[in-house]
């Protein structure tokens, strides 16, 4: 039988443990293969005796030893290998000896499997030119974003497959990210990955820790950045997990007010205690640095931030001054974006945040949550509520177009049409569109090239670019059928002017980016509006409306010749064929306010770009 014999944890180790500071964590706790056997070490502070059981010991227990005060339990066992199975057998202060799955497991088996697995990674990257590349303001870069269900967006692919068919896919739409709903390893496929059981666990069920690197790698090769959707909000109540981990509540709040969500079923981290917030930040920082990941999308931020948060009278505390402000989840995520940040300057963390909550966006340091780009969930639902009406209501709602420009710049925002609106009866894009099937064509793609055009990044989900009419499902994935008719090629080519065009990116943020042309043609159906950038004014003309605009004057800015780089509604994307033959010439009349103005020619539901140089 092994036995289990101590190894080196430092006593500095464990006094950063306690202080919540140790930013490496994944380093000291876990299954760490060393010599002939692996250091085993887990923080259950009110265990009564912690034993580690797994394919090496033929699933008895082997006693680890209690380090001092520090809650952590640890010890070397001889011939625990890399892919050996094991978890660990908690004696908990409740009395009860539960298996546990390791808090810091960097491989788990396969689900609905539960234990963890040894692992000891052997990959070498190839994308140094990349990582270090992007240092830098992200801000002033172009960002289009692909958000990817791994599990259904081809079925059955492994990450290596994904590394080949994802990467050509996304690369010859031309998007500069791609966003992968959570991939830490959990059990129910049906929660997509947004009820974590292993943190620190890339899913096997797409392959390996190393396999996921190599995806990772071949995007950055392909020059696509990675971001990672992370669930720092709650976790499931499996008894195998952190749920009571040492027989208290240990990673949850000990209050049900706090502690458990009534939405979703699961339990809410304590955010006050120290050694849970140093998990969640190192647990930031290890996706970073061991998977070169480029940026976060953190979930579900509004539910952190308040106390009541779908809660009742009743069902919710105060906090400490008398207020609805869940204080120590607003500590945690300005600690935890001041420390990524600190470290990997390079990198973006992004709020799926659907309040007013101010400051999401602006640096801690000057009061803010300290994130770098927020979700703008009220231009997505404004627009396209605006746009799911038939042509003939939308005078009346002309409103909801133009007032998202009124808070534009109050943060650092990321348009996003994301996995949330294509599901649970929300039907597809290309289904909230009115009328007929080429009705809806038309009008999904002249939305895509006004989001396109719109301040702020742009997310959009896997399989809005087929317009497939039905809603997504994971249990069906894509319909490769499908060919988007011209849909596809219309994100090529809005994806290629847009990286083309600094107007369109480089001051999304600022206020002088932008400016209306004409917001209130609302017998029309017709915006628009100019984007600036150094030496570069692009101007946008939407018309919402069913029917062509022929010969709209519209107002610009300088006169001459403005190239049409954008048309929606050409015959090359399954269009009518109204169009302005590749330029529009500006007069010296002026019209709108500006200078000059130029006839324009728009089709139904269509939107045209054009492009002024110098």
């Amino acid at each position: 039988m092994p036995i289990a014999t101590l190894s080196g944890i430092s006593d500095f180790d464990l006094f950063l443990i306690a202080q919540g500071r140790h930013e490496r964590l994944w380093e000291v706790l876990g299954a760490h293969v060393e010599g002939s056997g692996t250091r085993f070490a887990v923080w259950a502070p009110n265990a009564r005796e912690v034993q580690v059981v797994g394919d090496f010991t033929g699933w008895s227990g082997v006693p680890l030893e209690r380090l001092g005060a520090s809650g952590v339990w640890s010890g070397h066992v001889d011939g625990a290998a890399p892919g050996h199975r094991y978890k660990f057998r908690v004696h908990g202060a409740d009395g009860r000896w539960v298996d546990k799955a390791d808090p810091l497991a960097r491989a788990t088996e396969a689900p609905p499997r539960t234990a963890s697995v040894i692992e000891r990674s052997v990959y070498e990257w190839g994308d140094g030119a990349w990582v270090g590349a992007r240092r830098g303001d992200h801000h002033q870069r172009p960002m289009s974003v692909y958000e990817v269900h791994l599990g259904s967006w081809r079925p059955g692919l492994s990450y290596v497959e994904l590394a080949d068919q994802l990467v050509g896919y996304v690369t010859g739409l031309g998007f500069t990210h791609v966003e992968l709903m959570p991939v830490a390893e959990h059990p129910y496929g049906g929660s997509w990955g947004y009820q974590v059981t292993g943190y620190y666990a890339p899913t096997s069920r797409f392959g390996t820790p190393d396999e996921f690197r190599y995806l990772v790698d071949r995007l950055h090769q392909a020059g696509v950045g990675v971001l990672l959707d992370w669930v720092p909000a709650h976790f499931p109540k499996d008894e195998w997990a952190l749920a009571r981990f040492d027989g208290t509540c240990l990673y949850e709040h000990p209050d049900t007010r706090r502690g458990e969500h009534p939405d979703w079923g699961s339990l809410v981290f304590n955010y006050g205690r120290w050694e849970v917030r140093n998990f969640l930040v190192a647990n930031a920082l290890y996706w970073l640095e061991e998977f070169h990941i480029d940026g976060l999308r953190v979930d579900a931020v509004a539910s952190m931030l308040y106390l009541d948060y779908s809660r009742g009278h009743g069902q919710w505390e105060p906090n400490a001054y008398g207020g609805r402000e869940h204080l120590e989840a607003i500590d945690l995520l300005r600690e935890l974006n001041a420390t990524v940040y600190r470290k990997h300057p390079g990198v973006v963390m992004i709020a799926e945040e659907s309040t007013a909550w101010p400051g999401v966006s602006r640096p801690v340091d000057w009061g803010g949550l300290g994130f770098g780009l927020k979700w703008n969930m009220g231009w997505m639902h404004d627009t396209l509520g605006y746009v799911g009406r038939d042509p003939v209501h939308r005078a009346y709602h002309h409103d909801a177009l133009t007032w998202p420009t009124v808070y534009a710049f109050d943060e650092q925002f990321l348009l996003p049409i994301s996995h949330d609106e294509v599901v649970h009866g929300k039907g597809s894009l290309v289904g909230k569109m009115p009328g007929d099937r080429w009705q809806r064509l038309a009008g999904l793609r002249g939305f895509l090239a006004y989001m396109w055009a719109f301040p702020g990044k742009q997310l959009l989900f896997m399989g809005c670019e087929l317009a497939d009419e039905r809603e997504w499902s994971e249990a069906r994935g894509l319909d490769w059928s499908l060919t988007g008719e011209g849909t596809p090629d219309l994100l090529r080519d809005l994806n290629r002017v847009y990286r083309e065009s600094p107007a369109l990116w480089a001051r999304d943020t600022s206020r002088d980016g932008f400016a209306w042309v004409r917001h209130d043609d609302r017998a029309s159906n017709v915006v628009s509006f100019l984007r600036h950038a150094d030496g570069e004014t692009l101007a946008c003309v939407v018309n919402f409306s069913g029917v062509p605009r022929i010969g709209h004057r519209v107002g610009l800015p300088g006169g001459g010749r403005w190239e049409e780089v954008v048309n929606t509604d050409a015959h090359a994307y399954g269009g009518s064929g109204v169009g302005n033959f590749g330029a529009v010439e500006a007069d010296g009349a002026p019209a709108d306010g500006q200078p000059h103005s130029a006839e324009v020619h728009v089709g139904p539901y269509a939107a045209v770009w054009l492009r002024k140089s110098g």
